[in-house]
């Protein structure tokens, strides 16, 4: 039996589409994924496409910083009340704390190394992905999005720009997530009382516990988004070429070098 392209193993996937978004492999940097890892346990496996592991361990980050009332000693610091700072943490639960938090920064950069490898051995041999998912509750389709417009949306509120380039799971848990800092920090309130030049009431009905957690959520959020369009416009590009190659580029095809293509 002759060996024709039907006969070939197909090759890896490095990118799948659902009706829940789009997940693929792509080089990215250790450090990065490593350094969003520090600045919040489960950001890096987020950044990974590593959902349920990077879930959970942003859920652990909020479970376990508020029984040891780690933000408020942070704040405590911060103004030099070293002793107000010690008398608020609870050392019942700080030791559990750093193994989880070390191990997640290190995990994060593990499986970025593994991934980028995986990536470059696959990246030529990789089959082409499903572009149009229908499904009876949503439609999903592979095109080209403006990073800009997906950082203006996350910048309103931070689900809006996942929700631009369909990562529903993301898009939820995010919104959900924004909802409960905004609510348990009193930021719009005290946002309010800003404006309107009443200062002191404004910086008495913040919570500073929680307070602490939306810098590093709001930007990370900017940060996934953005990454996340320049990569689907890439895996689009991608796309497009190989669909190209294989339904309008004939086998004997040549780019002769210094001949102008009219």
């Amino acid at each position: 039996m002759p060996y024709t392209y039907k006969n070939q193993k197909a090759g890896p996937k490095l990118a799948y589409l659902s009706i829940f978004g789009t997940s693929q492999i792509h080089l990215r940097d250790p450090y990065v994924v490593a350094m969003w890892s520090a600045v919040f346990p489960g950001y890096g496996h987020l950044l990974l496409n590593k959902y349920l592991r990077g879930f959970s361990l942003v859920i652990w980050e909020l479970f376990i910083n508020q029984m040891i009332h780690l933000n408020s000693a942070m704040v405590y610091s911060f103004i030099g009340d070293i002793q107000k700072a010690k008398d608020v943490i609870d050392i019942r639960y700080m030791h559990l704390y750093i193994p989880v938090y070390i191990f997640a920064i290190w995990d994060s950069y593990r499986t970025t190394v593994d991934m980028n490898k995986i990536f470059l051995l696959n990246e030529k041999d990789a089959e082409a992905i499903k572009k149009l998912v229908i499904k009876p509750f949503e439609i999903n389709y592979l095109d080209k999005r403006d990073p800009i417009s997906a950082i203006l949306w996350s910048l309103t509120i931070p689900s809006l720009g996942q929700l631009y380039i369909h990562r529903i799971f993301g898009a939820f848990f995010t919104l959900v997530m924004t909802v409960v800092l905004v609510h348990f920090s009193h930021f719009i309130e005290a946002f309010h009382f800003l404006l309107i030049g009443e200062l002191k009431k404004s910086s008495q009905v913040l919570n500073a516990q929680w307070l602490l957690y939306l810098p590093s959520f709001y930007f990370f959020t900017l940060y996934d988004t953005y990454m996340n369009v320049v990569e689907n416009n890439k895996l689009y590009d991608t796309e497009q070429k190989k669909f190209l190659r294989k339904y309008y580029q004939t086998n004997s095809f040549q780019l002769q070098k210094g001949i102008k293509v009219k």
